[in-house]
């Protein structure tokens, strides 16, 4: 709108709704083309308003998971601030809903879990959401749901103050008293009942959905039987008899599902709610970005213009239900200075009548490296040499940081990143191999790969013990073990591939103290585990941070995750490199 203050390096694309609080737009950041949606407060904002955005700021960056949409930046302006967020480019569940009904049992369960994935990131530094609702839940295309407006969040143990959604406020949120993570777990729980059911777990006005749901009996005549259980937990009248918090609840909803469904439960639901995603695809935020004229005012009529109308409409609908939020004031943030906000920090720049407009930093992604690639020297039944074809140059992607001591170098199975000078070698045979660049003395990495049935089977037993692929192997009476004391799972983005990072078994491979080791593997749905490891001197953990995190990349095949969801994994790698410190 003309006259009204914008953040400086980002141009708006158009308008994806506006409230009593302010506005929302898309906007493309200028430098690097990266979509963003910015929450401008309206203008002459009152410092209480500021002080909700700043408080939504705080809450909404301390939350770090694929299943939460990213905070950027918060920039205040003159009389007025905004809020630069990631663009989740989907639709809230509650149009999902709105259009299709009750969901499959599946598919539902897919979205308890990754919007409990994302509550569990919030419960972990302390975070109670206070607001779950299908119209703050985002359905991408991938089918995998995200958690969005933390504008009423509050501190786990902070008096609740009644603040929330009647439809699936928990009892301690109707009797003002504190949030706590299972208040979350209960909301969760109802949208849940909503999503399988079709219909919201009470009806009414707001005195009797209070009486529902301090005094009323679940409601779980219409919920598949097998999965009763967890209703009846997850919505429990006493805080004390739900799960603690979201990652317990996961706990309990993968073993339910599991047990009532199949091992594959997951990939079906997702394929199921993608589609019921897919289907409202005209209203995906990031759909201006793709359709000429776009940008233009809704509804704007004429020969030829359907289809920049239609993307045009999208303001006013889904969008601005992720985005627009409401809620009680915290302690402000310092306008200047940088808020320390868990692991990380968010920016406050000020800006002034007079002064220069308030200026972003220069990217919101970090221009990547073109690295040099190197020959690996490889033994093959037919002799030693090096790998052919292959570029001479290779663009990293952002989230590789390639340290001054770390080269590329090509492999029989791909581009590998060890240390610079160091030899690589490989071995090729019929039914196996691998490629092991530089000692423990700076780095060793190593990417070893199988390609017989018992070796590929061995492989995927090893690291992904839990997975659907091996529960068949056992199934059929194969051996399926794994002698892996600690692993973590990684998040993709993509459904049906799984990652996964471990120290690996045992701690006497290690250069001498400090010293990290760490290896990542990649599940494709064809059962390749595509494992690589790495191990270094405490003072050279940026190689094997570079060198795992491109694997885990190139492994991921023709898969196109989220660039927020590679940002994600490549911070979660860098940060378990550094925890395995010993």
């Amino acid at each position: 709108m003309d006259g009204e203050w914008r953040v400086e390096g980002f141009a708006e694309v158009r308008a994806l709704g506006a409230g009593a609080q302010g506005r929302v737009v898309l906007a493309r950041h200028e430098a690097s083309g990266t979509p963003v949606a910015i929450k401008y407060l309206a203008a002459r904002a009152d410092e209480a308003d500021r002080e909700r955005l700043r408080h939504e700021a705080r809450m909404l960056g301390q939350a770090n998971s694929p299943h939460v949409a990213r905070l950027f930046r918060l920039v205040e302006g003159p009389d007025t601030a905004a809020i630069i967020m990631e663009a989740v480019d989907g639709v809230s569940l509650k149009d999902v809903l709105e259009r299709h009904g009750a969901l499959g049992p599946e598919a539902a369960l897919t979205v308890l879990k990754g919007s409990l994935l994302g509550l569990a990131a919030a419960h972990a530094v302390g975070v109670v959401h206070r607001d779950y609702k299908p119209a703050n839940v985002v359905v991408p295309a991938d089918g995998r749901s995200r958690l969005v407006d933390f504008g009423i969040a509050a501190p786990a143990g902070e008096e609740a103050g009644g603040a929330g959604t009647p439809y699936y406020m928990a009892p301690e949120q109707w009797s003002r008293h504190v949030a706590t993570p299972a208040s979350d777990v209960y909301a969760a729980t109802c949208v849940f009942v909503e999503c399988v059911t079709g219909r919201r777990p009470y009806a009414g006005g707001r005195a009797e959905l209070m009486r529902a749901h301090l005094a009323g009996d679940v409601p779980v005549a219409d919920v598949p039987e097998a999965l009763r259980p967890l209703v009846l937990r997850g919505m429990a009248t006493e805080p004390a008899d739900r799960p603690a918090g979201a990652a317990a609840f996961v706990d309990d909803l993968e073993r339910d599902a599991r047990a009532a469904y199949g091992a594959d439960w997951e990939a079906r639901g997702g394929t199921d709610l993608a589609a019921s995603a897919v289907a409202l695809a005209a209203l995906f935020p990031l759909a201006a970005l793709l359709v000429p004229g776009a940008a233009g005012t809704a509804g704007a009529a004429g020969a030829g213009t359907a289809t920049a109308s239609t993307a045009g409409k999208i303001a006013g609908m889904s969008a601005v239900k992720a985005f627009l939020g409401s809620g009680a004031g915290m302690s402000a943030v310092a306008v200047g200075t940088a808020a320390v906000v868990g692991a990380g920090a968010f920016a406050v720049q000020q800006g002034t009548k007079d002064g220069p407009a308030p200026r972003p930093s220069a990217t919101v992604r970090v221009a990547a490296d073109v690295a040099d690639v190197r020959p690996c020297v490889t033994e093959a039944p037919g002799g030693t040499g090096t790998p052919s074809g292959g570029p001479a140059k290779v663009t990293l992607p952002a989230q590789v940081k390639l340290p001054k001591n770390a080269a590329v170098y090509r492999s029989g199975q791909g581009l590998l990143i060890g240390p610079a000078g160091a030899r690589c070698e490989g071995s090729m045979g019929a039914n196996g191999g691998s490629s092991t660049i530089g000692d423990f003395g700076t780095a060793q990495v190593t990417q070893v790969w199988q390609g017989s049935i018992g070796g590929v089977r061995s492989q995927l037993c090893e690291y992904f013990p839990d997975s659907a692929q091996a529960r068949r192997e056992r199934a059929q009476g194969n051996e399926c073990t794994s002698i892996l004391g600690n692993w973590e799972p990684l998040e993709t983005g993509v459904p049906g591939v799984q990652a996964m990072i471990t120290r690996g078994p045992g701690t006497d491979d290690l250069p001498p103290s400090p010293a990290v080791k760490a290896e990542v593997a990649v599940l494709t749905p064809q059962g390749t585990a595509s494992p690589i490891s790495c191990v270094a001197p405490a003072a050279n953990a940026g190689i094997c941070k570079s060198a795992l995190v491109y694997w885990y990349i190139q492994a991921l095949g023709d898969a196109k995750p989220a660039a927020a969801d590679l940002d994600r994994a490549a911070e979660r790698i860098a940060g378990y490199v550094d925890a395995t410190r010993i």
